[in-house]
């Protein structure tokens, strides 16, 4: 199954970069395909914890949020065949592999999930940013090593990041955790 896994990861990897972004010189470009394809080689390391509910919990929401690498942006889009914005990629991933619905705008979702410091970050998690001059107007999915993915704006592809890079530090505006226990959505 791990091998499996790593697998899946891979090929997604090298889908998602079979075309190079477009450069911007004020938005962070994804990273390079080396950097990306050994970031998840090691985190398909790190989530594949036999019999943890946990690990694979995270395994099949990192998966799922990576089968949408290069799917391209596009504002109020909820899925792979028309484009995704930020939310609608996590509200996608979060429903189409644990069942768990969550509200459909980044500063909905923020407000629905329980605040965690940004060490305690697990992969699965969401981060969150202030891109708009407005708290929580982007999200992402942490997937581990500081890195995680999104859907960044229009004109660009859901891609992994680095948000440890300056432009994500000084827009971090916090982390949350989707309890999945529960039964009930969370949307409102």
């Amino acid at each position: 199954m791990h091998r499996a896994f790593s697998l899946i990861l891979l090929v997604a990897c090298a889908y998602a970069h079979a075309s190079p972004a477009e450069p911007n010189p004020i938005v962070p470009t994804p990273l390079q395909e080396e950097e990306n394809a050994g970031v998840i080689s090691r985190l398909g390391e790190t989530l594949h914890h036999k019999g943890s509910r946990v690990g694979e919990t995270a395994s099949h929401l990192v998966i799922r949020a990576m089968g949408f690498l290069g799917v391209p942006y596009r504002y109020g889009g909820i899925s792979p065949e028309t484009g995704f914005d930020c939310s609608g990629l996590v509200r996608a991933v979060f429903e189409e592999s644990v069942g768990k619905v969550l509200p459909r705008r980044a500063s909905e979702q923020a407000a629905a999930t329980e605040i965690i410091e940004r060490e305690d970050l697990k992969p699965g998690d969401l981060v969150f940013f202030n891109t708009m001059k407005r708290a929580f107007s982007h999200v992402g999915i942490y997937v581990g090593e500081g890195k995680f993915i999104h859907a960044p704006r229009a004109g660009g592809k859901v891609r992994v990041e680095d948000m440890r890079g300056r432009y994500w530090q000084t827009r971090f505006n916090g982390a949350r955790r989707v309890p999945l226990d529960k039964a009930e959505p969370l949307s409102r």
